[in-house]
């Protein structure tokens, strides 16, 4: 096996196994990977649909084809490569989060739920998935929910600084001052731009806190 040094070699490693077997469709994929690495996106489109060609059911080419459409803009065809992904392959967690934050962007919270728990239930450490279904709990009013979805992913990442403003706010929803301020503060100091509103609140319940206990 070959190891490229970087990704121009990668690229040339690729392009060498696709003249020995044109129809091998990783090939087509594992190039198109390279082509994403230096933003060639043109490219790695074109190498993707060969990937397709070739080996119908490589779920992971649809879902690259979806990071494209969403790298441009395109929401509806990020849903649509997606929603191919998880039809060639049922219980394909990456594309149910992708289809899950999508629809968190359209404003469709209750079939962005449904798709980021089955991202969830199909992957049981998927970060990401459990902060955006932590947003659309929130969105929805569901605290608790929200609440046990950001412990989940802090239990995987502890330093995830999503998950700590979500706490924050769902501590917020629930009077509970002190953890909301907790976890605002980690997620502060974590780099995360909290929304002002959240900021202005928590400041102020830390200067009640501060009263209660001077």
């Amino acid at each position: 096996m070959t190891i490229a040094k970087d990704v121009d070699e990668y690229i040339a490693v690729q392009k060498a196994a696709i003249d020995r077997n044109p129809e091998c469709g990783n090939s087509h994929y594992n190039l198109a990977v390279g082509y994403m690495g230096k933003r060639m996106l043109e490219q790695a489109e074109k190498e993707l649909y060969e990937a397709i060609e070739c080996s119908p059911g490589l779920a992971e080419a649809y879902v690259l084809l979806g990071g494209i459409c969403m790298q441009r803009g395109d929401l509806d065809g990020c849903l649509r490569h997606n929603h191919q992904a998880v039809k060639v392959r049922p219980g394909f967690s990456e594309a149910y989060g992708n289809i899950g934050f999508v629809e968190l962007q359209r404003g469709n919270v209750d079939e962005a739920i449904k798709n980021l728990e089955r991202a969830t239930f199909f992957n049981f450490r998927y970060i990401q998935a459990f902060t955006n279904l932590g947003n659309a709990y929130l969105m929805k009013g569901r605290i608790d929910d929200a609440i046990e979805a950001a412990h989940k992913a802090l239990k995987l990442a502890p330093d995830f600084a999503p998950a700590h403003n979500n706490l924050a706010i769902a501590y917020l929803e629930k009077n509970e001052d002190a953890l909301a301020v907790e976890h605002f503060d980690r997620a502060v100091a974590l780099g995360y731009e909290v929304a002002d509103p959240i900021r202005r609140e928590i400041e102020e319940k830390r200067v009640k806190l501060k009263r209660a206990g001077g």
